[in-house]
This record gives structure tokens, C-alpha cells and sequence, in this order.
């Protein structure tokens, strides 16, 4: 089996490439650069894998606000051209989406499904939208893996793990928003678990993060108790942050389907967070 990673140096990229079991082909932006389509393309069809896992994407969220059309090509035009070529080769493709595909229900309380109607709030979740259904009516044989928060592994820009640690041993004064809820995810669980995907064929969409949900406050004050950290830590509402892009109250993903498809659950972000800070 040939297994083809888009995004390969980045933190999930990184991660995937560390537990894949086949033959992988890595292939970081200079290699196939997902704005440019047909040279995608092109590289792609001449590789001919079996399996095309899409670990790129724009995810700067508050960046997206500045620079839409770059966020919308990566995000959503080039999976366009992905599905295609998957469709073509008759092979699969697993590629990750966000729970910031939802948010505007501001009433929710309740963990969403794959069922429940999406609704971004910011540019940078309806790119990724854009993203999910050019891969449903492109290709038909795919998981999409919505999930959320992801930390720990390695990558060229900072976690939220490293920043929170980083800022602390500065000394500095940490404001953290205590109105937005959702369900940190450790890379390196998320990596492991698309591994009963390559044989499986029970295509489609599923949420897949740690169980468990938390403010990102609450994850901060874990993060620094786990590691004996004494920070100055302060809770501050969305609109005090006054970040560029807005984000949901509340985004915490139902795995419900994912386990009764026959996969299993992750552990719960706490425990995963402590073998990170380890």
C-alpha cells in the first residue's frame, strides 16, 4: 500500500508519518503546493497511491480573516482537485475538518453530530466547509475527519501547549478566554487512530477528538498544574480578547458515531495532555 501525506511537515503531518505503517510518501508544500491545482494534480496522478491523506491546510483562523483567498484555495478549492484525482485512481482519501464548521447556534449546549446542521461564524470555518463538501462530491471514497484543538507533536508553529508554557516562563500575564468550549485533541491520538481507516470501507464523515470537553481557560489551568507551573493566569470573555475572527461558544464534537462504526474511542484530553507534558 502506498499512502501519500499532504501537509507532511506539519504538526499532524509529522505525527501521521510517525505511525503509518506502509509505504509513505511525503509531501510537504514545496513538494505539492495545494494553490497550485494543476502541478497538484500532475504530481499526484504520477505517484498513484492507494491512499491520499490531506494533513495541509490554512489554519490560522484570525489570518483567514486577512487573507481569504489564500485560506479558500488551500482550504476549500484544492480538495476540489484531491477528490478528483482520488476519484480517478479509485483510491482513498482522509482528510481532517474542524468543529469551527459550526457555531452559530449560540443556545447550544450539547455536543454536536455529523447529523446536526452546520453553521461557521469566520472565514476560516466556512473555508474548511467548503473543503468537506468538495470532497463528498468529488470522491466517494472518504473519511472526513472533523476534530478539534490539536496539540502536542512537532510542528513550525507553536501549540497551544508550547505557547501557554513559553508565556509563563516569561512571567507575563495570561489571558485566556473562559466563555468558549470545545475538546482539545492530542496529535499523536488523532494520528493513531487513522489507522483502522486504511483497510476499513465505511467511508464518510465522523467527529474524532479526546472525550471530554473544557473551556480554554480550563485547559490552561490543567496544562500548568500538570507541569507544577506557577502562572499568572487571567479568565477573559470572547469580547474582552476582541481576537480578528469570531468562534463558537460552543463546539464540542459527538464521537458517537465514530464508535459505533466499530472504531475506538480516544482517552479522555486530560490523560493525553499529561503524557504530552511529560
Amino acid at each position: 500500500m502506498k499512502i501519500v501525506v499532504l501537509g507532511a511537515k506539519g504538526r499532524l503531518g509529522q505525527a501521521l508519518c510517525g505511525v503509518l505503517p506502509a509505504e509513505v510518501v511525503v509531501l510537504g508544500r514545496d513538494a505539492a503546493d495545494l494553490t497550485k491545482g494543476p502541478e497538484l494534480r500532475k504530481t499526484l496522478t504520477e505517484l498513484a497511491p492507494n491512499v491520499i491523506v490531506n494533513a495541509a491546510g490554512y489554519t490560522d483562523v484570525d489570518g483567514a480573516e486577512s487573507e481569504p483567498k489564500i485560506a479558500s484555495a488551500v482550504n476549500g478549492l484544492a480538495l476540489r482537485d484531491i477528490a478528483t484525482v482520488c476519484k480517478e485512481l479509485d483510491c482513498t482519501l482522509i482528510h481532517f475538518s474542524t468543529n469551527y464548521v459550526f457555531g452559530g447556534d449560540t443556545a447550544r449546549a450539547t455536543p454536536y453530530t455529523e447529523a446536526d446542521k452546520h453553521g461557521p461564524i469566520n472565514r476560516y470555518g466556512r473555508t474548511k466547509l467548503d473543503g468537506e463538501m468538495f470532497t463528498r462530491g468529488h470522491c466517494g471514497k472518504h473519511f472526513i475527519l472533523r476534530t478539534c484543538g490539536l496539540f502536542g507533536g512537532v510542528g513550525p508553529r507553536a501549540d497551544f501547549v508550547t505557547t501557554m508554557l513559553a508565556q509563563a516562563a516569561q512571567g507575563r500575564s495570561i489571558r485566556v478566554v473562559n466563555d468558549q468550549t470545545c475538546t482539545p485533541t492530542s496529535v499523536l491520538d488523532l494520528a493513531r487512530a487513522v489507522l483502522p481507516l486504511l483497510d476499513s470501507n465505511k467511508f464518510g464523515l465522523y467527529h474524532i477528538t479526546n472525550s471530554g470537553s473544557c473551556t480554554w481557560h480550563e485547559f490552561a489551568q490543567a496544562i500548568f498544574a500538570l507541569k507544577g507551573v506557577q502562572a499568572k493566569l487571567e479568565p477573559v470573555t470572547t469580547a474582552e480578547y476582541a481576537a480578528k475572527a469570531l468562534r463558537p461558544r460552543y463546539s464540542v464534537l459527538d464521537n458517537t458515531k465514530w464508535q459505533e462504526a466499530g472504531f475506538a474511542p480516544l482517552r479522555p484530553w486530560r490523560d493525553a495532555l499529561a503524557d504530552v507534558l511529560k
